[in-house]
């Protein structure tokens, strides 16, 4: 079979900006990452909770699922955080490597076409708020979110959502305080009466800021939101 323009146009950028390196190895690849390394990434295992996307044993509800239903209907996650994938997120999160995005929407496709998989009308990235994203100059959600977008020919926008609150940082907190942190962070601009909405995000630890963008797009007329997140980390 021959390669696709998707994965033509992903080589020749991974060989132009790493130089024909595996980006986690150094070793020579002609993609992104070479194939021991692409063996070494921690895929989720399964069965899984079809609300939170976390392993189960028998793949029904989780009891946290159970126990409190999300805002959001269903969760796609690829990776477990852990190494290498780690090095992937944060490469492309913090430290600008935007190659990496196609690598990651990539991934998050085969993932999306593996699962049992929903129609979806539009696909929403996580937005950050206006003062973050001009300190970091990019969204990797926004990111990724084209990427995927593109490849599964569905429609993205960046500006149906937006962060009204510039909240502080999710990592270390608490979930009772996650949720607080987060709780009233985000506005719509349009409505989405009916619509199936694909949120995209790169890491999901608690679910309190995918929980309240659900809630919020709920709010202003989607019927079904589904995540579609890279890393899946378990909530402390």
């Amino acid at each position: 079979m021959r390669p696709s323009f998707w994965s033509r146009g992903a080589t020749a950028l991974a060989e132009g900006i790493f130089g024909g390196t595996c980006y986690l190895c150094r070793g020579a690849s002609t993609g992104t990452l070479c194939a021991p390394c692409k063996a070494d990434l921690p895929y989720l295992s399964r069965p899984r909770c079809p609300s939170c996307g976390l392993p189960t044993i028998d793949g029904t509800l989780c009891g946290r699922c159970l126990g409190e239903r999300p805002a959001f209907d269903a969760t796609v996650a690829v990776f477990a955080y852990a190494f290498p994938a780690d090095v992937l997120v944060q490469g492309l999160k913090f430290r600008s490597e935007l190659a990496l995005a196609r690598l990651l929407a990539d991934e998050m496709c085969a993932e999306i076409r593996s699962a049992s998989g929903v129609a979806v009308d539009l696909v929403v990235p996580v937005p950050l708020h206006d003062s973050r994203l001009r300190e970091r100059g990019y969204n990797q959600s926004v990111e990724i979110a084209r990427g995927v977008a593109s490849r599964l020919d569905i429609p993205v926008t960046v500006d149906a959502c937006h962060r009204v609150r510039n909240t502080a940082a999710q990592l270390g907190l608490p979930v009772n305080e996650r949720r607080k942190n987060v709780r009233g962070a985000f506005s719509c601009t349009r409505a989405l009466d009916g619509k199936t909405v694909a949120v995209v995000d790169d890491v999901m630890t608690t679910g309190a800021t995918l929980n309240e963008v659900a809630s919020t797009l709920k709010q202003f007329g989607a019927v079904r939101v589904v995540n579609w997140v890279l890393a899946r980390t378990p909530p402390d």
